[in-house]
C-alpha cells in the first residue's frame, strides 16, 4: 500500500520520524505537515522529514489520504475532530497517543459515520529527545505498534492503518482501550514516575558521584513535563493503581531491609531479576 498524501498533524520527533520512515520506505508519495510553529516545519522540511507544510489544518489534509495525529494526548481529540472536519470522506486517521481511554471517550457520538474514520494507535517508540531534529527513519523498525479500535471502527480502515505501520517497519498488536491503559500505565507511566521521583530525590550536589545505573534509571525523567503531565492525568485511575503496587513492592523492601531478613531480600531482588531476565537485552 502506498498512499498518495500522508498528512501528519505536529511534526515533533514521532511525526518527524513517520514522515522520514514513509519517505525512506516509500509508504507515501508526499508527506505534508501541519502545525503551529512555521520555523518548525521549516527545518522539517529542509531535514527531508516532510514534502511541504501548512499552518492551515483544513488545507493540509484536504486531499489526505492518511493523516497522523502526534500531538500531545490531551490534544488529540479535538485535532482528530478538526482533521475530520475538513478531510475527505475516504481519508483515515491515526495517531500516536500513549492513552486511549480518553481520547475515544472524547470523541465518542461526535465523528461522522459517513466521514474519516479514526483508528487510535500507539507506537512504543519515542525518545525523552524532542523535536523532528531528532527523527530517525528507523524509529519504528521492529517496535511495536498498539491499535485499539473500538466495536464501531470499520474493519477495512482498522487492518489499512495496520498495513501502514507495518510499511514503517513495526509489528503490530491490537488490544482494546482499556486493556492499552491499563498495561501502559505499568510499562511506561509509572517507569517514567518513579524515575522521576529518584532523580527529584537526588541532591545536585552527588550527581558528579552517579554513573551507568543512576544514567539508565533516570534518562526517562528528562522527558517534557508538559507532556508527561497531560499523560499521568489522562490515564488518571490506571496510572494510580499502578503506583498504589509500586508503594507496597517498596514497603515490602523496606520492611525486610529493617528487619534485616537476609534471605527474604534475596528472595526480593530475585523476583525482579526473573522479570527483567524475561525481557532480554
Amino acid at each position: 500500500m502506498q498512499v498518495s498524501q500522508l498528512t501528519i498533524l505536529g511534526v515533533g520527533l514521532l511525526g518527524g520520524s513517520v514522515g522520514l520512515a514513509a519517505k525512506v520506505k516509500r509508504a507515501a508519495l508526499h508527506v505534508r505537515g501541519v502545525g503551529r510553529d512555521e520555523r518548525n516545519l521549516a527545518r522539517a522540511r529542509s531535514s527531508g522529514a516532510i514534502d511541504s507544510y501548512s499552518t492551515d489544518v483544513a488545507e493540509a489534509v484536504a486531499d489526505a489520504d492518511i493523516v497522523v495525529v502526534c500531538t500531545p494526548v490531551d490534544r488529540i481529540a479535538s485535532d482528530v475532530l478538526a482533521v475530520a472536519k475538513s478531510a475527505p470522506a475516504r481519508c483515515l486517521i491515526t495517531d500516536v497517543g500513549s492513552t486511549k481511554g480518553n481520547i475515544l471517550q472524547a470523541l465518542a457520538g461526535k465523528l461522522s459515520p459517513t466521514g474519516p474514520t479514526f483508528v487510535p494507535a500507539h507506537p512504543l517508540a519515542g525518545s525523552e529527545k524532542r523535536g523532528s531534529a531528532n527523527a530517525n527513519a528507523e524509529l519504528f523498525t521492529d517496535r511495536l505498534v498498539i491499535t485499539t479500535p473500538t466495536a464501531d471502527t470499520d474493519d477495512e480502515a482498522t487492518a489499512a492503518i495496520e498495513c501502514f505501520w507495518r510499511q514503517l517497519g513495526a509489528r503490530v498488536l491490537r488490544m482494546t482501550p482499556a486493556e492499552h491503559d491499563l498495561a501502559l500505565a505499568f510499562t511506561s507511566h509509572l517507569p517514567h514516575a518513579a524515575a522521576s521521583a529518584l532523580a527529584g530525590v537526588t541532591p545536585t550536589g552527588w550527581l558528579n558521584l552517579t554513573a551507568g545505573g543512576y544514567r539508565d534509571s533516570t534518562r526517562i525523567a528528562a522527558g517534557d513535563p508538559d507532556l508527561w503531565a497531560a499523560i499521568f492525568e489522562a490515564n488518571g485511575p490506571a496510572v494510580l493503581g499502578a503506583v498504589d503496587q509500586f508503594l507496597t513492592r517498596m514497603q515490602e523492601f523496606r520492611r525486610i531491609v529493617a528487619g534485616g531478613d537476609h534471605a527474604a531480600l534475596i528472595h526480593w531482588l530475585a523476583e525482579g531479576k526473573r522479570v527483567r531476565d524475561a525481557l532480554g537485552s
